[in-house]
């Protein structure tokens, strides 16, 4: 299959373009971030690989995509019965397509990651050919159980642990279990720590711009008093959208304070807000996150998505394909007061701190980028078995060599049209065609 065809639309100009309106202020950090390296870029150039992947040949087996399954938008979260899962974590783009878009996008990255760890062709093929390998073998795994069972099964990083010890280097065992703890301490607690303080009496979100910005802070007192109503409208519409006994949960927290948050690669230029809330007492904290959903990257190539409400694809998406979803995690829209525009916005509102934790990809050996690439490769096949016909997908993947040898070579040649584009992207930052803010 052709990488990019002879017409490709500039990369600059989708980036720039991206389908949606953007928080202009913020585009120059989103470049800067993206100017880090190619796998950086690689994170944040989706609807450019997604105009790439709609000129192939499409086998007409069609999943809940992720659209964005790139090696960081995996890592460990606690689930709802408090045990520590592995899984997809970032839907902002999801919605339904080819199942091999998303295999492709996470082969892309190994091989990405891998050059820019500095690995030898062959470790990186290697790396790739565990990822997609993987794939095959859980979705022939899949295609034999019973729905049920496909729907139960999870990557608990405990149990998995256990089996994974025996082959790991000590080094390796130490830097796991050191990631594991620090995703256990990710909680509201930590960002209660982190991101507040004390004036006069009143707890505050700590303004740290133009990173985290207060609301009084970023539009005046006033206005800032307009967007809280606003808020307290759409905590109050947004519960619906969770069950009643974690509606319960959340009537017994209230609102203290809100900023804008800057988050992510893609993401930055799209409303983020962070909303403090308060239980029982000055200790008791519930960090929400609410983010802005708009049209998913994919829907221009792979058709609109059935929803209206895009944060409700986006939790609809997230529902169907992780194992275990954030308990406060739904949808809401409200009427703009933080632009000139006064237009609506969609948002999906869930914690902002519950046992997160990721792998540190530029860290990892040649063995280890495998590994690893192995277990996203066995969770996007769970998530996928999930929503396609999976029995169908296993016998278009067969033994899965052939299709395992084209995606490593599909992989290897698109990192070589990610290097171009990401060159494009310096280039357009010399010239003073993007701003760039750095560091």
């Amino acid at each position: 299959e052709h990488v990019a065809p002879p017409d490709r639309a500039d990369p600059v100009a989708l980036l720039e373009e991206q389908g949606h309106p953007r928080v202009q202020e913020l585009l120059p950090i989103r470049y800067g971030r993206m100017l880090v390296s190619p796998f950086t870029f690689y994170r944040g150039a989706a609807r450019i690989m997604a105009a790439d992947l709609a000129a192939g040949k499409d086998t007409g087996l069609r999943v809940q995509l992720c659209g964005d399954a790139h090696l960081s938008n995996f890592g460990l979260f606690g689930s709802a019965e408090r045990s520590l899962v592995f899984d997809l974590n970032d839907f902002d783009e999801t919605s339904p397509g080819p199942f091999g878009w998303d295999v492709k996008r996470l082969a892309t990255s190994v091989e990405i990651a891998g050059r820019d760890n500095g690995f030898t062709e062959a470790e990186r093929a290697t790396a790739v050919s565990r990822t997609v390998g993987e794939y095959c073998s859980a979705m022939t795994t899949f295609a034999g159980m019973k729905n049920l069972d496909v729907w139960y099964a999870k990557l608990d990083i405990e149990k998995a642990m256990e089996g994974l010890r025996q082959n790991m280097a000590p080094a390796t065992e130490k830097r796991v279990e050191k990631t594991i703890a620090a995703a256990r301490a990710k909680d509201s607690m930590r960002a209660f720590d982190r991101l507040t303080e004390v004036v006069d009496g009143k707890r505050h979100i700590i303004s740290d711009p133009p990173l985290v910005v207060p609301v009084a802070e970023l539009m005046g007192r006033e206005r800032s008093e307009d967007l809280r109503a606003e808020l307290d409208a759409l905590l109050d519409t947004y519960r619906s959208t969770i069950s009643p006994d974690h509606r319960l949960i959340l009537s017994q927290f209230h609102t203290v304070d809100l900023a804008r948050k800057v988050v992510g690669v893609g993401s930055v230029g799209t409303r983020a807000w962070i909303i403090l809330m308060l239980g029982r007492d000055g200790n008791d904290p519930l960090f929400l996150q609410a983010k802005e959903a708009n049209e998913s990257v994919l829907e221009g190539y792979a058709g609109k998505s059935e929803f209206d409400n895009h944060g409700e694809r986006v939790v609809a998406g997230q529902r169907i394909m992780q194992a275990s979803s954030d308990i406060f995690l739904g949808w809401e829209r409200v009427k703009a007061q933080d632009s000139a525009d006064g237009g609506t916005h969609d948002y999906y509102i869930r914690q902002l701190a519950d046992w997160k934790g990721s792998a540190k990809i530029e860290r990892l050996s040649p063995v280890e980028l495998g590994t690893y690439g192995a277990m996203c490769g066995w969770t996007l096949a769970r998530a996928h078995a999930r929503s396609g016909d999976r029995i169908a997908i296993a016998s278009y993947l067969g033994g899965g060599r052939s299709f395992v040898k084209a995606i490593v070579s599909f992989a290897q040649t698109y990192a070589d049209q990610n290097e171009r584009d990401y060159d494009a992207l310096k280039q357009a930052a010399a010239d003073g065609r993007i701003p760039v803010q750095e560091g």
